[in-house]
């Protein structure tokens, strides 16, 4: 959705989103609470009620680490981060040389020549798996800009790289073109940390750790003009890019603590001058500018008390990999339904090779888990949670007076079992499979729900990997 067109809830559907959004959810975890100072446009809770009803989006990290098919940019932090896995290449390389390497790495930019880059293949896959929102990184950590950014020569449409010349060269300006056409959300990645400025980065000093290597309160002219072409470029993007529902800001060490500032009120206001109803999140600080949190990686237990999404690659890291190890459709399935199931989004990352390709394990993932959509896509989108979420293998999603009731099988199952209860269902009007036309037979008693599924449903069932109930007229 953009603002500009596409504000389509009516106002009852507003006013209870806004009542979502004042109020925490059924059974969330003691730990997790509502955050303060929350946003109170109007324009960008409609937006976030908007947001909740896509549930599926495809996230890209796509750069000039891509020609090495090395992790993404935090080779060049000269300590080695917390967590980050010892046994890549690009950390063995560095180890040995790590002025070569970030000399080697830096200079990437003169290379980048992706001339298989079409981003409506991305589109048409996403599209087909059931995709609804795209995040493209614009700007990764190393800074270097995937955008005609006129703040830095460290761009992919400057003279120094050679796809500069190619009609696509703006290549954020292409992904976004298409996916919208398409139909889809436009979210836009930024890292606000930039290691290729020499105000974020001094060249002539060390920079051990991925915070900003000098004395900010001692330099305050040099971090203002840090902010400054921060500034500037947020900017470019919210007005030469088109219609942009969602400002991804990543790295949040660069914050609005004593030492940093990076004035995220000032940039939103701005950012949402020329977008209005924009989505702003400020990852992990908290507050006005962090309309929805976005665990990393993983799923809550429960259902959070605000609006979430899960981000999480396909395969081990989040750039290409060569020979990535990918999850299967099964797990990538289960875990969209897990997350739906808790009131979140799930936003699947996937990282194109030096040649702008999607690789393809990645593609046919995508058109298998879309297989799955086409029959259980009602369970889908446009859901909201409702307790327990979950119990045994059955995952619970509401819309309406209607509850969907999806069945995971363990992982060598691959038929449905004859029988399926669900103690917290109480009433019903009609139960029906998706995907079968048939009847099902089912029952209320004392125990819940109790559906019994055809023998000739068990041997052919309308989908691999989940099976969907419909409950009518199960919420009052």
């Amino acid at each position: 959705m953009r603002a500009q067109t596409r504000l389509l809830c009516r106002p009852a559907t507003f006013v209870f989103a806004l009542t979502l959004l004042l109020m925490p959810a059924i059974a969330v975890s003691a730990k997790e609470k509502a955050p303060k100072n929350r946003e109170t446009d109007p324009l960008v809770l409609e937006k976030l009620e908007w947001f909740q009803d896509l549930k599926f989006g495809l996230f890209i990290h796509w750069g000039i680490y891509s020609q090495w098919g090395c992790i993404e940019s935090w080779p060049l932090v000269e300590s080695k981060e917390k967590n980050r896995p010892d046994d890549l290449k690009a950390w063995v390389e560095r180890d040995k040389d790590m002025a070569r390497f970030a000399r080697d790495y830096i200079a990437l930019n003169k290379t980048f020549n992706p001339q298989k880059f079409d981003p409506q293949t991305w589109a048409d896959a996403a599209k087909q798996a059931g995709m609804k929102y795209i995040m493209f990184t614009t700007k990764h950590h190393d800074g270097f800009c995937m955008f005609d950014t006129k703040q830095t020569d460290y761009r992919v449409t400057h003279p120094s790289c050679p796809f500069h010349k190619n009609p696509r060269a703006d290549i954020a300006k292409a992904v976004f073109d298409t996916f919208r056409k398409e139909g889809f959300g436009i979210g836009v990645y930024f890292s606000k940390p930039d290691w290729h400025h020499p105000d974020f980065w001094d060249p002539a000093m060390p920079h051990p750790e991925k915070h900003v290597n000098y004395d900010v309160l001692k330099q305050p002219e040099k971090w203002q003009r840090f902010v400054d072409f921060t500034h500037a470029q947020i900017e470019e993007l919210m007005t030469g890019y088109g219609p942009a529902d969602i400002l991804w800001l990543d790295g949040s060490w660069v914050n609005d603590g004593k030492k940093l500032k990076i004035k995220i009120a000032k940039m939103a206001a701005m950012a949402r001058k020329h977008q209005p109803g924009l989505l702003v999140v400020n990852r992990d600080l908290g507050g006005r500018y962090e309309n929805y949190k976005t665990p990393e990686q993983e799923v809550p237990e429960e259902a959070l008390p605000y609006p979430w999404e899960t981000c999480m690659t396909m395969g081990q890291q989040w750039s290409y990999k060569p020979d990535d190890e990918y999850k299967s459709t099964r797990q990538l399935i289960h875990l969209l339904v897990d997350v739906v199931a808790k009131g979140g989004n799930f936003l699947l990352n996937i990282g194109p090779d030096a040649d702008g390709q999607l690789p393809p394990p990645a593609l046919q993932r995508l058109k298998e888990i879309g297989n799955w959509m086409a029959v259980n896509h009602e369970a889908i989108y446009r859901t909201r949670v409702i307790a327990p979420y979950k119990e045994g293998n059955t995952c619970l999603t509401r819309k309406g007076d209607k509850i969907y009731l999806i069945y995971l099988p363990e992982k060598d199952q691959n038929t449905p079992p004859a029988t399926i209860k669900v103690a917290s269902i109480r009433r019903a009007s009609s139960v029906r499979m998706l995907g079968v036309s048939d009847p099902i037979a089912w029952k209320i008693d004392d125990g819940g729900l109790t559906i019994q599924i055809p023998e000739a449903v068990q041997a052919k069932p309308p989908c691999q990997h989940a099976w969907t109930f419909e409950v009518a007229g199960a919420v009052e």
